[in-house]
């Protein structure tokens, strides 16, 4: 069980780099924190941002699974 939870937290890890690296980019952190930074995200860009969410939820959870299990 313990290979299984190792293989799919590097596969996760991988999903989750590739997530991260299609986000848009320009969006530091000067224009993270300033006005004009707002602005709805629509269509793909909305997928990809609740995709990133979602894999880092789960690669989250696999990494404390994997530290409990002997």
């Amino acid at each position: 069980m313990k290979t299984w939870l190792i293989l799919a937290q590097i596969i996760t890890g991988i999903v989750l780099i590739s997530l991260v690296l299609l986000q848009a980019k320009g969006t530091g952190l000067g224009r993270a924190f300033g006005s004009i930074a707002y602005h709805s995200k629509r269509g793909v860009e909305k997928m990809v941002f609740r995709s990133t969410i979602l894999i880092a939820v789960i690669f989250v959870a696999l990494s404390i699974l994997n530290v409990l299990t002997f």
